[in-house]
């Protein structure tokens, strides 16, 4: 059997627009839908589209994109032990086709993501970043050349192996997911698909992108809606610094000069008096 969950939070707009797209698509067995403690109206409308089908979980405290995927995603494993489980954003768009072929991907392989089209670009996955990488990050800034792109020449083949792929829309194994212990819920948002490649890399677990199949992300519109810039950079950070102590466990000289970094970017912002509205 194959799952879906989709994590809503204040976007019910988006998240039954999705709904609409694919509710009706044989090739989904079970839509799990995880509001993340909506403060609007999401709960009552999306408890409308409760079905067979279609799942609506509420938790009652938003502890962030992890933790909420986890909910979905132990709902699908406790409740229809679903083989397959896709995790997407509500705001993509994806027609039933790239399902059927990326489901029968998982067939021989354990985690695998289609081409995501967002704002005139192709996003076809990456490296597991290095330390320039990080840096760049940091500073919102080209510093240095970025080295966890692939080359085009990379992508030769139908499916071609990658370190992480975006988490906005991808499909995965249960059991490669509940080998790595699902999501790592130390980060609220941001570098969860950098964790998930790092761990399922330790375990000799291959992620591939297909690229003969593609879906749309309308970038982030949650996210946009609901945090506002100079949070959204502190939240990132956070997990930055999590990720690089916990998860890389990178040595103290390494998280120091990121540390550093990250002090100079919060002095720049606080003189564009961009801290005052965060």
């Amino acid at each position: 059997m194959t799952g879906i969950v989709i994590l809503n939070y204040n976007d019910y707009k988006t998240t039954s627009e999705m709904l609409e797209n694919i509710k009706n698509m044989k090739v989904l067995d079970h839509i799990v839908v995880v509001d993340n403690n909506s403060s609007d109206n999401s709960l009552k409308e999306l408890d409308k589209y409760k079905s067979k089908k279609i799942d609506i979980v509420a938790n009652k405290e938003n502890k962030g994109y992890a933790y909420g995927n986890n909910v979905g995603i132990k709902y699908l494993r406790d409740n229809y032990k679903c083989d397959y489980v896709f995790i997407s954003n509500p705001d993509i768009i994806v027609d039933e086709n790239t399902f059927k072929v990326l489901i029968e991907d998982l067939k021989t392989k354990d985690c695998v993501a289609p081409v995501i089209k967002q704002l005139g670009e192709d996003i076809k996955g990456w490296k597991l970043p290095s330390m320039k990488k990080e840096i760049n990050t940091i500073t919102s800034d080209r510093l240095f050349k970025n080295e966890s792109i692939y080359e085009d020449s990379h992508y030769s083949k139908d499916l071609n192996e990658v370190e992480v792929v975006s988490g906005c829309f991808f499909g995965i194994k249960d059991s490669a997911l509940e080998s790595v212990g699902d999501f790592d819920e130390g980060t609220f948002l941001y570098f969860e698909e950098n964790i998930l490649g790092y761990k399922l890399k330790k375990k000799n677990i291959k992620t591939y992108v297909d690229d003969r199949v593609s879906v749309i992300h309308n970038l982030s519109v949650s996210v946009d809606k609901n945090v506002k810039k100079y949070k959204k950079y502190k939240i990132l950070m956070n997990s930055l610094f999590y990720y690089e102590k916990n998860i890389l466990k990178s040595n103290i000289i390494r998280r120091f000069v990121l540390r550093l970094f990250y002090c100079v970017m919060i002095v720049l912002l606080k003189i564009k008096n961009v801290g005052g509205r965060a």
